[in-house]
């Protein structure tokens, strides 16, 4: 087992958005969580990451046990550099191109120097087939384009897990395919995901696992065929027969 989260609580101005989570990791797993908005996918991911800190809860990750709620400083930058995140609205930096944002956590969160971490920027950004823009600015690049260096930024680290908050909910339909084919080689090539996404195809065809939120919980969890052809609960049933014609 990679990670596991034991009882995660969190609430914002009284109000329970996470209600008590518990979640198992093992390597090499695409865990893809689906669920109406609102319901504290995103709020989720966010906490398991620290950019916000839970209530209460335990970590167990990369051997070590931590309480989420009172993390130490050197326990957050643990986790933080053995996870990347890649967020709907790209998060690049506005005034770096290209190459620069993927260099930019290589060499201020991972001390690699600038020479290796361009050579690394430089290769990632081929992989993608994008290295002739490396010296693009994001106002330069199309939505997809830049969710790709996103992309790129989060697997360069070599992270042992990437966490996707909607990766496609910013895009332009006619360019989701491409960045979820680049998703979806990732998971060929064994590494280990957290997606949360709206794309019902992709969790279907893609996923180790389905987690179905709602409320602040995990109301169902399951292989693909038995989420999406064999739900047990109605509240299940009633998301997926909403969405019917997306899968």
């Amino acid at each position: 087992m990679l990670l596991k989260i034991t009882d995660l609580k969190k609430q914002f101005n009284g109000q329970q958005i996470l209600n008590g989570i518990d979640l198992s990791i093992n390597k090499g797993e695409v865990v893809v969580i689906i669920g109406p908005s609102g319901s504290g996918k995103t709020t989720l991911l966010r906490n398991l990451n620290f950019l916000e800190q839970a209530d209460s809860g335990l970590m167990e990750f990369a051997g070590e046990k931590i309480n989420l709620a009172q993390a130490t400083k050197s326990e957050i930058q643990m986790v933080r550099r053995k996870t990347a995140m890649v967020f709907q609205n790209y998060n690049l930096f506005k005034n770096k191109t290209a190459q620069e944002n993927i260099a930019e956590g290589l060499i201020y969160g991972h001390g690699e120097n600038a020479k290796t971490a361009n050579q690394k920027a430089v290769q990632a950004l081929k992989n993608l087939g994008l290295d002739k823009r490396k010296d693009y600015y994001p106002s330069q690049l199309s939505g997809g384009q830049q969710q790709r260096i996103g992309i790129a930024r989060a697997t360069v680290l070599n992270p042992e897990i990437i966490l996707f908050d909607e990766p496609t909910s910013a895009l332009d339909p006619e360019l989701v395919g491409t960045v979820l084919k680049d998703i979806q080689q990732l998971a060929e090539q064994g590494q280990t995901m957290i997606v949360v996404t709206h794309q019902m195809w992709f969790a279907r065809n893609v996923a180790s696992r389905v987690l179905f939120f709602a409320d602040g919980e995990i109301i169902e969890s399951g292989t693909p065929v038995q989420i999406f052809e064999h739900p047990q609960k109605q509240r299940t049933k009633q998301f997926l027969n909403a969405l019917a014609d997306n899968y």
